[in-house]
């Protein structure tokens, strides 16, 4: 058996009602819309979301305040914590955003790093980022580390 060989089993289908097609047809003159009405007459029938002439949810809902909101100048960091750092690197290593993403740390669209202070660091290691923590600052420089800071570009809607 082939897939253009497949057919559906016989009897699965059945013709079409023809309404109002006569009187004979049996579904005719009133086409089983039954006699007069909003529902007998061509694009009578409401749409699902009507109540009556009330306001509609669906219209309510954009007045909903603290929907949907999104800050253009949010600035989203990846995450990359002291105690990973010490795993995937040997002492003296350079660690920049561009390392962190042939680690396998980060993702190349992860615009900005930020370095958080979770666990412990003993290697010294010279680590270049956007960002870090107070905790990650202080535990790289104890184990005889530095840290550079990379300049953030603040991005969003520009006015004049």
């Amino acid at each position: 058996m082939k897939l253009h060989e497949i057919k559906p089993a016989k009897g699965a289908f059945h013709r079409a009602k023809r309404k109002g097609m006569g009187i004979a047809a049996g579904q005719g003159r009133t086409a089983g819309r039954g006699q007069k009405g909003q529902k007998s007459r061509a694009g009578g029938v409401k749409g699902p979301y009507f109540e009556g002439g009330q306001l509609p949810l669906v219209r309510k809902l954009p007045f909903a305040r603290g929907q949907g909101f999104k800050n253009p100048f949010r600035i989203d960091y990846a995450p990359i914590n002291v105690a990973t750092l010490e795993e995937r690197f040997s002492a003296g290593d350079v660690v920049t955003p561009e390392t962190l993403i042939k680690a396998g740390l980060t993702h190349a669209s992860d615009k900005y790093v930020a370095v958080l202070g979770h666990g412990d660091i003993a290697k010294a290691l010279n680590v270049t980022a956007h960002k870090f923590s107070a905790t990650a600052k202080e535990k790289i420089e104890k184990a005889g580390g530095t840290t550079t800071k990379l300049e953030v570009k603040r991005g969003g809607y520009r006015t004049r």
